[in-house]
């Protein structure tokens, strides 16, 4: 007992030693700092300068509003030390007043436990000149630079090197570039200094030649609009009238021509081959965005066409209203944000994994209350069916919309924000991969309820001849019911993927998805589970493929897109009306 009170004891003192060594730390950066904010009021200008830059480049991020106030003329000096004052007061007398705060934590400073306050005259005020308030603006893209996260230092290298370009974080970029432990910082920061050096005046015009050749073997597509412009201007013609170069145009012409040959190709050669790398590898890009993106388009199609299909497959009921469930399950999902108080700033991302039971048990029910109240009375009347559900999905538009308005956000949870890149350029979104994994889990289980479970033996049944179903003791209108709630949950579950990758409204359904699910059930064939993917997927890449095509100067669009899918899909039904997957049992027989 003792040795271990001793241990504890022990312990406990080295914490706290190791506690006042990283404070003591701490106060000396500080001191450090403060002592660069004195050079500030330097007499000499480049040591002005210096002191910007050496603030910049200690990464500390209180650094960035220090030097908002710095270019504000915010800091002075008062008894050899750096002070804040923001704003002055008057005393009884009308003598001007600052209160003063330490400029690098902005908190009060204290003289004898109140906040210190001096007549303006004891201050030296630190007045910045033209040059170095710019300098300080871009400093701040400096501090991310030496960032301890690898996401600031990647958005400051990316900025450093973005037009007009910030010429004094050559060195950060080049250490960046050679030295940062991540990858992508460190192609980011050389394609910085590659951009840098296509400036006029950064290099000599081997050099930006030799930058030319480089950004075009990195495929560096943020060069691609600057190396255009370029090329324009070594072929004489403006890039917004299309005729001669202006003056300036024309001087960089001649700068470049100048040197007109290199390694056994004219500069145009140069300019041309990088573009046409980087073009390549942007088409490489664009298709596989477009794939990915029909991809998980597709597994929304997928999710609200397999309750169609099993419903329309086993009922033969068209439900108008299937569109306006997937909407529940879509609204119900903002509701648990609600309730989590989730938002950008205050994460509660376990509600999204509670959001999913909702949503499927909320159009579950709706769906259930469907079947019981109005579908159930319209069996074998295609047409009232038809247009019962097309009213009930009106009324439900309508109360949501007395609800919520017409629009709303759902905030994403924070794992599904950014996403991984698999190749240069080519980044698949978080929440694009979780809608294909959760269509792929949403389909195993239909798969396993349909050939494993009791209930999906008794849906089949019904499926391929009810009357025959019926009379081995099969409840079918229980089925009807529970299958009818069980498509209209899985449309629920599309409503809540939904919500990581587009709007809300309340006729979201009927505007975006209805159609094109009675389209996936019929070109994959009615009731059929592997035609629903297959043509939900194919619609979905399709979709996504034809919408960026262009014809000359005619872009397709979205709305053109569908039109030609719609035509595609019909001249498709002419040579096999059954769709890919030919149905089976009563619907077959019909």
């Amino acid at each position: 007992m003792l040795k271990r009170k001793v241990f504890h004891r022990t312990g406990v003192i080295l914490v706290l030693q190791v506690i006042g060594l990283l404070c003591a730390l701490s106060a000396q950066a500080d001191d450090a700092v403060r002592a660069e904010i004195l050079r500030l009021a330097h007499e000499d200008p480049a040591v002005r300068r210096q002191a910007v830059m050496a603030l910049a480049k200690t990464g500390d991020q209180r650094i960035e509003e220090l030097l908002e106030s710095y270019r504000m003329g915010s800091i002075y000096i008062w008894k050899d030390r750096p002070v804040l004052c923001e704003e002055t007061v008057a005393d009884d007398g009308m003598n001007e007043l600052a209160p003063l705060s330490d400029p690098l934590t902005r908190r009060p400073l204290m003289i004898n436990g109140r906040q210190a306050v001096v007549p303006v005259g004891e201050l030296t005020e630190i007045i910045p000149t033209r040059r170095e308030r710019r300098l300080a603006a871009r400093a701040k893209f400096l501090l991310r630079l030496s960032s301890p996260d690898a996401a600031m230092r990647l958005s400051g290298a990316k900025k450093a090197g973005d037009p007009p370009g910030i010429m004094e974080s050559v060195d950060l970029l080049r250490d960046l570039s050679e030295n940062d432990p991540d990858k992508k910082v460190r192609y980011t920061a050389r394609e910085s200094l590659l951009l840098l050096r296509l400036n006029e005046g950064t290099a000599g015009e081997e050099g930006r030649l030799r930058a030319v050749r480089e950004l075009g073997e990195m495929k560096s597509m943020r060069a691609l609009p600057r190396l255009r412009e370029l090329l324009r201007e070594i072929t004489g013609k403006d890039p917004e009238a299309g005729g001669p170069a202006a003056g300036p145009l024309r001087t960089a012409r001649g700068l470049v021509r100048s040197h007109g040959a290199a390694a056994g190709h004219s500069a145009e050669q140069i300019y041309r081959r990088a573009i046409r790398k980087i073009e390549i590898h942007q088409g490489v890009v664009d298709s596989f965005g477009s794939i990915f993106q029909g991809f998980s388009l597709g597994s929304i199609l997928i999710l609200m066409a397999l309750g169609l299909a099993i419903t329309f497959g086993l009922m033969g009921v068209i439900n108008m209203a299937h569109g306006e469930l997937m909407m529940i399950g879509a609204y119900t999902t903002f509701e648990i944000q609600r309730l989590a108080g989730h938002t950008p700033d205050n994460p509660s991302d376990w509600y999204y994994m509670l959001a999913l039971p909702a949503a499927f048990l909320s159009s579950a029910l709706a769906g259930y209350l469907i079947e019981v109240l109005v579908v159930r009375h319209l069996y074998r009347r295609p047409v009232e069916s038809l247009l019962a559900t097309w009213g009930v999905g009106l009324i439900l538009i309508q109360i949501v919309r007395l609800r919520y308005g017409d629009n709303i956000g759902v905030n994403a949870p924070s794992w599904a924000r950014g996403g991984i890149e698999i190749m240069q350029d080519v980044v698949l979104p978080y929440g694009r991969c979780f809608i294909i994994v959760l269509c792929a889990f949403c389909v195993l289980l239909i798969y396993y309820l349909m050939k494993r479970t009791g209930l999906g033996l008794r849906m089949r049944a019904t499926m391929q001849n009810r009357d025959m179903a019926a009379s081995l003791g099969v409840n079918t209108g229980r089925v009807d019911r529970y299958t009818f709630a069980f498509g209209s949950g899985i449309a629920g579950i599309a409503g809540y993927a939904w919500t990581l990758i587009g709007g809300v409204t309340p006729d979201m359904g009927q505007t975006n998805f209805i159609v094109d699910s009675f389209l996936v059930v019929v070109t994959g064939g009615v009731g059929e589970l592997w035609g629903v993917i297959s043509s939900g997927l194919g619609i979905g890449v399709l979709t996504k493929v034809l919408e960026p095509a262009a014809i000359g100067s005619f872009v397709v669009g979205a709305i053109w897109a569908k039109v030609l899918i719609l035509l595609l899909i019909v001249i498709f039904i002419q040579f096999k009306p059954a769709g890919l997957f030919a149905p089976r049992g009563r619907l077959a027989d019909e």
